[in-house]
């Protein structure tokens, strides 16, 4: 029986299984768990991506602060609440502030917003800002911050350091951030990309134990898409791993990531990415909501900015209003004889 006691060889096992009828195995096991531990209902969280400055130099992202070629820009307060009010509006039980490494977010600034949110909306709040002092995290809970999403991107240590280099002076560690998140008393999020550079199975297989041993309220797992004007795709990384060891960054490989992470934390909120739709516009987003997901994360972002915030290239819905993309996943959700949730869908603890 495939539950949460499946062991990290078996995890690694699965993530090298290639035989659909075998692989069906896992997909049941994956819903059937999905299905008992957070339901039919799937919940629908309103992206607001607000700024796309950074000052780190991601080697897989667009974002990356050495970047000439992207136009940088930082929404207002009262434009980034509008796209608030236009969630709620659609009965979305939350927003997702996402930004780069952006100091130019200063600490009270974004908690001024978090308040004014929490106070006239029926919604709750979750931030995405990178690595950020301490205080700031206690700083934004205290206003009422539900949750916050912190990726650790990959549990390979070097691997991590060639991806993600530390600013100049300054080493941070990822862990001891979402193990303070967790503390402070936030709904702590995290996730790995697939199939970037170098990364294995046996290292897919700890990242997916990693998500278990830290019990993550939600886990967020996409293919790696190679932007041309990432470092990793102009310079390289040198990390030469055997061509049979190389993860792949398929739809396939994400699916059974997304069923993995289910097994071994079957309370997580998992979404269906974005950049599973984008690789299969048609039907990425239902195949990995019939495969462990309950999550769907619709950009609220306005139309203008949503280009700059170019992580990987070419992102489904680029140019689709918040109204058409209600409409469309609404539509999608219903197709697959699943519901969308009300309220805020917060982590519900099983005995």
């Amino acid at each position: 029986m495939l539950n949460k006691d499946i062991s990290i060889e078996q995890i690694e096992m699965w993530l090298r299984e290639t035989d659909e009828q075998k692989l069906e195995t896992l997909w049941d096991a994956a819903n059937t768990l999905r299905k008992e531990h957070v339901g039919d209902e799937v919940h629908l969280r309103g992206l607001i991506e607000i700024s796309n400055y950074c000052v780190r130099q991601c080697a897989y992202c667009g974002l990356a602060a050495g970047n000439k070629n992207t136009t940088r820009y930082r929404m207002n307060a009262d434009e980034i609440y509008a796209c608030a009010e236009e969630a709620a509006s659609y009965g979305y039980g939350t927003v997702v502030m996402q930004a780069g490494e952006d100091y130019g977010i200063k600490t009270d600034w974004l908690a001024d917003i978090v308040k004014r949110i929490k106070e006239n909306l029926p919604l709750a709040v979750t931030l995405s800002m990178g690595e950020r002092p301490f205080d700031d995290l206690k700083t934004w809970r205290d206003a009422g911050a539900d949750r916050y999403l912190l990726r650790f991107e990959t549990s390979d240590s070097h691997l991590y350091k060639l991806i993600h280099p530390p600013l100049p002076k300054q080493t941070t560690d990822r862990f001891e951030i979402l193990h303070h998140l967790q503390e402070l008393g936030y709904e702590t999020g995290s996730g790995v990309m697939i199939g970037i550079p170098s990364q294995t199975f046996t290292t897919l297989a700890n990242d997916i134990d990693t998500f278990r041993r830290y019990d993550m309220d939600m886990i967020g797992v996409g293919p790696y898409i190679a932007n041309p004007q990432s470092p990793l795709e102009i310079d390289g990384i040198d990390y030469p791993v055997a061509a049979a060891d190389q993860v792949e960054n398929t739809e396939m490989m994400t699916y059974k990531v997304v069923a993995l992470t289910r097994l071994v934390c079957p309370e997580a909120n998992i979404p269906s990415t974005t950049a599973l739709a984008t690789i299969n516009k048609k039907s990425g987003r239902e195949l990995g909501l019939s495969r462990g997901a309950n999550i769907v994360m619709p950009n609220v972002t306005p139309v203008e900015y949503r280009s700059k915030y170019e992580i990987y290239p070419g992102k489904a819905c680029l140019n689709e209003t918040a109204k058409q993309c209600q409409g469309c996943l609404a539509a999608r959700i219903a197709s697959i004889g699943r519901t969308i949730g009300n309220g805020p869908g917060s982590r519900v603890h099983h005995a």
